[in-house]
């Protein structure tokens, strides 16, 4: 009896030993390849901006007023005032120029005075003349004097008329040219007695609202100032900058996602311009990039309104390839074999290296185009441990 305990004992501690030094599989994360749909995008912040934004310049130089608008305000085309310009005030005088434009008074004056002298000389030749005619015409009804006679005092009336006239008319172009001179000696503040007619008002050119007072308050503007830029926030668009290796792959038509942009739902939009120059933009990181600009149209404007501005930050997600039935792998499953890409194949419990070859990619799954087949059971995020021939299991839950 001693001697079967003995065995029976020995034999298992032999059993429980093979037993704990028995290879065990290792827990592993496991997916299934399936087909189905697949997108490839690209990513990018944008900005949302009003289509049509227009500039209203000042058509002259004058004197600003301080802007009756305020950045929101609804404008109305052809009737809201948008900015009101007054003729600048006079430019100061040296000691110089006012004394020149004393003395050209002085003259203008002496040559209204010379004119009214020639007024009055006209005026008492015309009289002379006109007394003249009178006892010229009582002659010639006695018949004292000839016809002929009569004509010439008539004509000297006549021309004694047209003197007069023209006297005056140079009296009141003396006249003028004394306010002109008078005028010459205006200082600023001198005169404000500007009349309400003198000013121009610049109206919207279109209907929408103001997006921003360029010039708020009073000041002397030149010919073409931007003063005020208006637009309707009803029609917007979204504008990308890509990389031009992102930027070859969209095209004119291509679907987009609008997200992030602080609302609800997600907006959808439509490629409708990708410019066909680049320029060099500077990144977080002091690197040169090539960017291409690309414009895309809401295709639900109303979604957004009221909420979505001008200049408002959004991140547009552009379709470059889509296509339904993929069988897809997993990213988390793939490794570099050589120079080709791999997986581990778990095949009756067991992984395999398999190699594979990949088409298009997203940012969680590849495009398998051969080496796998729909219903494989792949391990994803393979640690060391795992070798071709090691046994493993589906990891459990928690």
């Amino acid at each position: 009896m001693k001697r079967l305990l003995v065995a029976i004992v020995l034999l298992a501690l032999a059993v429980a030993g093979a037993w704990a030094l028995w290879p065990r599989p290792i827990p592993a994360d496991l997916a299934v390849i399936a087909a189905g749909p697949m997108a490839v995008h690209v990513e990018d912040e944008g900005i949302a901006r009003i289509e049509d934004v227009y500039t209203v310049s000042a058509p002259t130089g004058g004197t600003l007023q301080r802007s009756p608008r305020r950045v929101g305000d609804v404008v109305v085309a052809g009737e809201t005032i948008l900015a009101v310009i007054e003729p600048m005030a006079p430019a100061f005088l040296d000691v110089r120029s006012q004394r020149v434009a004393e003395a050209a008074v002085e003259a203008a004056a002496s040559a209204v005075s010379l004119a009214q002298a020639q007024v009055s000389q006209a005026a008492a030749e015309l009289e002379f003349a006109e007394s003249d005619l009178a006892r010229a015409e009582e002659l010639s009804r006695r018949e004292a004097i000839s016809a002929r006679e009569l004509d010439r005092v008539r004509l000297a009336v006549r021309s004694a008329e047209s003197a007069l006239a023209s006297a005056e008319a140079t009296r009141e172009v003396r006249v003028r040219e004394l306010e002109s001179a008078r005028a010459n000696l205006i200082q600023p503040g001198g005169e404000s007695d500007a009349s309400a007619t003198c000013c121009i008002q610049v109206r919207a050119p279109v209907s929408g609202r103001v997006l921003s007072v360029l010039v708020e308050s009073e000041q002397v503007v030149q010919p073409g100032t931007p003063l005020v830029e208006v637009g309707d926030p009803d029609r917007l668009e979204v504008v990308v900058d890509l990389l031009s290796r992102d930027a070859v792959r969209v095209a004119p038509g291509a679907p987009a996602i609008i997200d992030d942009w602080g609302g609800e739902p997600t907006l959808e939009a439509r490629v409708v311009r990708v410019e066909p120059t680049a320029f060099t933009e500077v990144s977080a990181l002091g690197i040169q990039e090539q960017r291409v600009r690309v414009v895309l149209a809401l295709l639900d404007p109303a979604a957004a309104q009221g909420k979505l501005g001008h200049r408002y930050r959004v991140v547009a997600r552009i379709v470059v390839w889509q296509e339904d039935g993929v069988l897809q792998v997993p990213l988390g499953a793939l490794f570099r074999e050589g120079g080709d890409w791999a997986v581990f194949v778990v095949e009756d419990g067991v992984a395999r290296v398999r190699p594979v070859t990949l088409g298009e990619r997203t940012m969680r799954a590849a495009q398998v185009l051969s080496g796998l087949a729909p219903g494989e059971t792949v391990i994803l995020h393979a640690s060391d441990r795992i070798v071709p021939g090691t046994a493993v299991a589906a990891r459990e839950e928690g």
